[in-house]
């Protein structure tokens, strides 16, 4: 079911490495990237910060635990002249080195630890994909800094920020 997101877009995607240094990636079952290698991703709900949704995300889609070291990078465009699409790529380590790989059938027709060299040159791996994989940009984060407490004027409930330490 599709849901109406308004004309403004916010999703969330995870380079999520494990101790081998492969990424998890996924082929999904519709979408523009159908059958393509892309990151685990989705769209960020009412009340979640970012790293709340691509923790989500990953867990839905594959089954893996994760946490949010920093932010990799952000992409944003307009869609047809009319919908801003917007997502910020996280970069994320696995909680457990075993856990095994569950889909989430519905969405997910593969998923695999693959290293970023193989992706930069896999002819399936989606362009946004290649282009992390061959700089690999998971390495070169903005780290999120969760101790920073805002003014109280503004009622945050939840507040992350994504800095150079």
């Amino acid at each position: 079911m599709k849901k109406d997101r308004g004309k403004v877009w916010l999703g969330v995607c995870a380079i999520v490495e494990n101790h081998k240094g492969e990424w998890l990636v996924v082929k999904k079952s519709y979408s523009g990237l159908k059958g393509r290698w892309s990151l685990p991703a989705g769209f960020v709900q009412e009340g979640e910060t970012i790293n709340e949704a691509v923790v989500r995300e990953v867990k839905e889609e594959t089954g893996i635990d994760c946490f949010v070291k920093g932010l990799a990078g952000f992409r944003s465009g307009v869609i047809r002249r009319e919908i801003s699409d917007n997502m910020a790529i996280l970069y994320c380590d696995k909680v457990q080195q075993n856990q095994p790989i569950i889909i989430q059938e519905q969405e997910i027709l593969e998923a695999h630890w693959i290293s970023p060299e193989q992706l930069a040159v896999d002819e399936y791996s989606s362009n946004l994909l290649k282009e992390f994989a061959k700089n690999k940009q998971g390495h070169h984060i903005l780290n999120n800094i969760d101790t920073v407490v805002p003014e109280e004027i503004f009622g945050y409930t939840k507040y992350n920020l994504f800095m150079r330490k």
